[in-house]
């Protein structure tokens, strides 16, 4: 669940306490400064009576939430055409140890879409986000920047399958339609997904439909054949699934928060992400326990597995390490910019 901003009303703590969300997506909104941030982390894990989920959007350039108290980080397109493997290492490196001193433990990235030269100016949401225009340079940059991330105990997500790079459209405001048959998906968009697929901790379902799975099959996000058929099935992919934000116009112009949470409990997610509206969360859950427990049991068991190999928020925050990290990604970023200027 989201929250509305940077302090927890009672009314809030008593929602948390009786929803027992599996965590927490923390947005620029709840951020004054880092010290109060890292309170307001701790303060939500401790609501919890169990091991929480606590993540953030923090890709790096336009997407970087920890910005607003901080540096940000050089984004997937100027590290791409820096094209230095390395500094996609050093840039999820830095990314693990900033999370990690304010409490959270799951990044929502890497980003793995591509940005192909002919698509560049459509409005999809990717823009600035991709580690490369093809899938190949993905794969490659985007274990980097994995493999770094997870060295300093952050586990990362994969999004967003199986693929938004050719959305005509950006699913923040209504649902893309991506015309391309099963072969050419499974050539290009899918080839990312397989090779980082089980690298990953989580992927991220997307909301875009596919007419290649059915004229009517509806958002990825919400297709027990794209969710589980797919991903889970004929790919193999054993980590936890998530659905991006059930509030982006893709689906609640569709949906109401109990339909499109059943909906996605049912093809396969374990997590479903409502980011903004608290009411949106208790009727989700109540949805949920309204269903039989064999559609959403499997589910939280893979949660609970899933949230005992997260890190806790620590007790103190350390601001000295905070100023060190920040201090790291400026001088990251400056590099990037004079390699590419």
């Amino acid at each position: 669940m989201g929250l509305p901003g940077p302090e927890l009303t009672d009314g809030l703590r008593d929602l948390i306490r009786r929803v027992q969300p599996g965590g927490f997506i923390f947005f620029t909104r709840n951020m004054a400064e880092a010290s109060q941030f890292h309170e307001l982390v701790r303060e939500c894990a401790g609501l919890l009576d169990h091991p929480g989920i606590m993540t953030v959007d923090q890709e790096g350039g336009r997407v970087s939430r920890l910005a607003v108290m901080g540096e940000r980080p050089p984004s997937g397109e100027d590290l791409a055409r820096a094209a230095k493997d390395e500094w996609f290492h050093e840039h999820g490196k830095l990314t693990g140890r900033l999370m990690s001193l304010v409490g959270l433990n799951l990044d929502l990235a890497p980003v793995l879409d591509f940005a192909p030269r002919e698509r560049a100016g459509i409005d999809n949401s990717l823009a600035g986000r991709c580690f490369g225009e093809n899938p190949k340079e993905v794969v490659r940059r985007a274990g980097e920047f994995l493999r770094g991330m997870q060295e300093e105990g952050v586990k990362g997500t994969g999004k967003h399958f199986p693929g938004y790079t050719f959305c005509g459209i950006d699913p923040h405001g209504d649902l893309p339609l991506v015309s391309r048959t099963r072969q050419q998906i499974e050539k290009e968009e899918l080839e990312v997904f397989r090779e980082m697929g089980n690298r990953c901790d989580a992927i991220m379902v997307g909301h875009a439909q596919f007419p290649a799975w059915g004229e009517n099959s509806g958002p990825a996000s919400l297709n027990r054949d794209i969710v589980t058929g797919l991903l889970k099935e004929t790919m193999g992919y054993r980590g936890l699934v998530m659905t991006d934000d059930l509030e982006m116009g893709a689906i609640a112009n569709r949906y109401g928060s109990a339909e499109a949470s059943r909906q996605a409990i049912r093809a396969g997610e374990e997590i479903v992400l409502i980011c903004h509206n608290p009411a949106c969360v208790e009727i989700a859950r109540d949805a949920l326990v309204e269903m039989p427990e064999k559609d959403w049991g499997g589910a939280v068991e893979r949660v609970k597995a899933f949230s005992q190999k997260l890190n806790p928020p620590p007790e103190k925050f350390d601001l000295q390490n905070w100023s060190q990290v920040n201090e790291e990604i400026a001088g990251l970023r400056r590099r990037v910019s004079r390699s590419t200027t």
